[in-house]
């Protein structure tokens, strides 16, 4: 990584943010302009609708890591975002969850064909008998809640819970994006290699990717990084997890391990063997929904991607709602020409990742304020539109 320059550019201006950016040094000063203007204004909507106390952007352009750090971690302490401020990830966590049983598959202890119950022996006789693992980490189990119950507050009645859980429908036919399906997940994954899930998670898995800067306790040394969240109300709050919190959307992490995270997924990044197989295991596609390939937990979309199919696999609608769905059999081996992605939100944080193997690209949006997803695919497009036209295309969107 090369040198560190600050700016006080457009956005600043209209906003009263400090801009800064880590770029790379042999890149042309022009070029570095080019794309500060890009960010600029991809991201500027953003900030003056929702108000967005601070944002990190991270992009990978042409296998090159750039960073642009926009305003502040705390409003009262006016702290400056950095690539090394934490925030919270919501539901990209399940990406690392997905990776986790990918992991324990790939040690010989976790198979995705088998059931549920094969590996939690207490649920047995259940209707997760008839549940695949693989089922959990493509959401089609048979349909969750998006949410645990509020009425289970205990492990005791969390076990009790999936022992009367009855599916809505055939495992395998529909996708239903469920916390508790993933949380499911997590819990099979770590008890199959034997340990919590927070330690195989903080010990094995982000450790073993290079993540030196992604946690699902944040240690007191580092609480001081720790960006502030914003509701919808703008009122200050941070995640205060549930049960199977960790294992949905507990992780916190800065635009820095996240852009290695991506590179690690297109190999532009070595990891060790098992871990590197373990993320291409998580982007085989298993099932074709109206908009996208469902893989383990990622969505990929083919190349060049509409806009409005974007928007739309990203949708509301998409998150709350059954959608049908078509096995892919046998499963699609990980793509290049693809754009993959993963949103996630908690009460006061909003992230978006996205990825483009075949064209060393990535991006990283975190930002410390709650709001919806379609301006953080806005963004996004707009600077696909720019640096990878070929890969964009407005046209209407139609399901296949």
């Amino acid at each position: 990584m090369g040198q560190f320059r600050k700016w006080r550019g457009p956005l600043a201006a209209a906003c009263g943010w400090l801009i800064s950016g880590s770029l790379h040094a042999d890149t042309p000063a022009q070029d570095l302009d080019d794309l500060l203007a890009l960010v600029t204004d991809a991201v500027r909507p953003i900030v003056v609708e929702h108000r967005v106390p601070g944002m990190a952007i991270g992009l990978i352009v042409d296998g090159e890591h750039y960073f642009f750090n926009f305003g502040v971690a705390s409003e009262d302490a006016r702290t400056p975002v950095t690539e090394h401020t934490l925030f919270e990830i919501g539901s990209v966590s399940k990406t690392f969850t997905a990776t986790l049983a990918a992991y324990a598959q790939e040690k010989g202890v976790l198979a995705m064909e088998q059931p549920v119950t094969e590996y939690l022996t207490a649920l047995q006789g259940s209707a997760l008998d008839d549940v695949s693992v693989l089922n959990l980490a493509t959401h089609t189990a048979g349909h969750f809640p998006l949410q645990v119950p509020e009425k289970v507050n205990s492990e005791k009645q969390l076990f009790d819970y999936f022992r009367q859980w009855q599916p809505q429908y055939r495992p395998g036919s529909k996708r239903t994006y469920a916390n508790p399906g993933s949380g499911l997940l997590g819990v099979v994954s770590a008890d199959s290699l034997g340990q919590s899930f927070s330690e195989v998670m903080e010990q094995t898995l982000f450790r073993g990717l290079g993540l030196s800067e992604t946690y699902l306790r944040v240690p007191t040394e580092r609480m001081s990084d720790y960006a502030e969240g914003h509701n919808s109300k703008h009122q200050a709050v941070r995640l205060n997890n549930g049960l199977l919190g960790n294992e949905a959307y507990g992780v916190k992490s800065t635009s820095a391990d996240l852009i290695r995270y991506l590179a690690t997924q297109m190999q532009l990044v070595k990891t060790p063997e098992t871990f590197e197989r373990a993320l291409q295991a998580t982007r085989r596609g298993y099932f074709k929904t109206d908009y996208y390939v469902q893989d383990m937990v990622w969505e990929q979309y083919a190349l060049p991607v509409e806009k409005k199919r974007l928007l739309a696999g990203n949708s509301r609608s998409m998150i709350i709602g059954d959608h049908p769905v078509t096995a892919i059999d046998p499963p699609l081996d990980p793509q290049q020409d693809v754009l993959i992605n993963k949103t996630g939100s908690t009460g006061g944080f909003s992230t978006y990742v996205a990825f483009i193997p075949g064209e060393q690209f990535g991006f990283v949006l975190l930002a410390n304020k709650y709001f919806p997803n379609e301006p953080r695919i806005e963004a996004l497009y707009h600077m696909l539109e720019t640096l990878l036209p070929r890969t964009a295309r407005e046209t209407a969107v139609t399901a296949d």
